[in-house]
């Protein structure tokens, strides 16, 4: 496990790395400007070089490049030209609540999804079976942009259920308590994690119920149901693990695509993440925002990817074993 972490540690510096080089030149490389063209009357001439030399912008590329690498080693990502403040700063207000969104999005769509397959395995060829299918299989062909617009008309103003955008109340909240503030947090949090968790639950239940078939007629589970374990027993007790190692594969592959893949969800929602805040730095050329925003996309590929691989040597015990023989040869 040890020696799983030192690579891991490595190809994540490298990825970090890469990932940060390409950001920084191909927004550099993009039409426009975070001051604005010349000419365009917003400002003038001589305003807007004072400022591109505050920023380092009238610097050559190479240089820029050198001092950014140089700030990103010592944990600094540079300063926000839209927000006039560190992006450190901003990046910190806006990632609690895409983790929050993307994180009970993320464990809402696995555990339905999981459930809703092993109750399609458990009544294989049922009509519940057909009917979960075909409903997996719409909500699967659903555009994000559209189920959330749906969502937000229906539960937001034809039945006002849940609040329309927001984190919390921005009246109220500031004088709750304890408890009835977290209350406010959640109730505004309910809607816009269903609908993210809706897109990929879909996903998931396919996904699990195929790596379930797949090992639904190995001889342990034969033996098991000649013994008269109840089938329930059978699947969730001795398949669900067997089957295990594919839906890891997707969990490590999801946990970065629900951090960066809130875009939607919270441009809907109007909530103020981290695929949000991205966006609209793309729109205003926030060089260094950009970047920050592409660095922690490349953080959670990396943490999704080992999250993955710990979870493996949890579930398959020949990895186990595979990865303490590797830990005793380096040794």
């Amino acid at each position: 496990m040890r020696a799983l972490l030192v690579r891991r540690s490595l190809q994540a510096g490298i990825v970090v790395v890469v990932v940060a080089t390409l950001t920084f030149f191909l927004i550099h490389l993009a039409p426009g400007d975070p001051l604005g063209d010349p000419g365009n009357g917003r400002m003038s001439e001589a305003t807007r070089e004072f400022w591109r030399h505050a920023y380092g912008l009238d610097q050559p590329l190479g240089v820029q490049y050198l001092k950014f690498i140089a700030n990103v080693a010592r944990g600094r990502f540079g300063y926000s030209i839209s927000f006039n403040e560190p992006v450190s700063t901003v990046l910190a207000r806006a990632l609690p609540n895409t983790l929050a969104l993307a994180g009970s999005g993320l464990a809402l769509s696995f555990g339905l999804g999981v459930l809703i397959a092993l109750i399609q395995v458990a009544r294989r060829g049922s009509l519940a079976d057909r009917l979960l299918g075909g409903i997996s299989l719409a909500l699967y062909c659903t555009p994000d942009f559209w189920l959330a617009q749906v969502a937000l008309l229906v539960f937001a103003y034809w039945l006002p259920i849940f609040p329309a955008s927001g984190v919390v109340d921005p009246i109220m909240h500031r004088y709750l308590a304890a408890w009835p503030a977290l209350l406010d947090r959640l109730h505004h949090l309910v809607l816009p994690a269903l609908t993210l968790a809706a897109l990929t639950t879909a996903f998931v239940a396919r996904f699990q119920r195929a790596a379930l078939l797949d090992v639904a007629a190995d001889d342990y589970l034969r033996t098991a149901r000649a013994k008269g374990v109840p089938e329930w027993d059978v699947i969730v007790r001795h398949a669900l693990r067997n089957a295990a190692i594919p839906i890891i594969s997707l969990l490590g592959l999801s946990l970065p695509g629900f951090l960066t893949g809130t875009v939607f969800v919270e441009k809907v929602f109007s909530w103020p993440g981290l695929g949000a805040l991205a966006v609209d730095a793309v729109a205003a050329r926030d060089y260094p925002l950009v970047i920050g925003c592409a660095l922690i996309a490349s953080v959670a590929v990396v943490v999704g990817s080992l999250v993955a691989d710990i979870l493996y040597t949890v579930a398959d015990p020949r990895l186990r074993r595979a990865s303490a023989t590797d830990g005793s040869a380096t040794t």
